[in-house]
């Protein structure tokens, strides 16, 4: 798990099991850099490390309080070895 800047965002990537999943990496609640966290390969989520709001590296959704609002998600693809992380339009 690591945070990228990407075009000026920065991003939160992480491998679980395989798969790859990018998020924003600033909490929604308190601007932690959530790849300082706690990364739950289980669950697929990531905790803030500030106070512990849970988001799910699948869709960016705020799972725990006291986070209320999700984090951009963003589709993850890997071709030739390499992770691409698509922004939306």
């Amino acid at each position: 798990m690591g945070a990228f800047d990407l075009d000026g965002e920065m991003i939160l990537v992480a491998n679980v099991d395989g798969e790859w999943f990018a998020i924003g990496n600033t909490c929604s609640h308190a601007e932690a850099s959530l790849s300082e966290g706690a990364l739950d390969t289980e669950g697929c989520t990531v905790a803030c490390p500030l106070h512990g709001a849970v988001f799910d590296l699948r869709t960016g959704e705020a799972l725990e309080f006291p986070a209320e609002e999700p984090v951009l998600a963003y589709l993850v693809t890997v071709e030739d070895d390499e992770v691409c992380v698509e922004f939306p339009e």
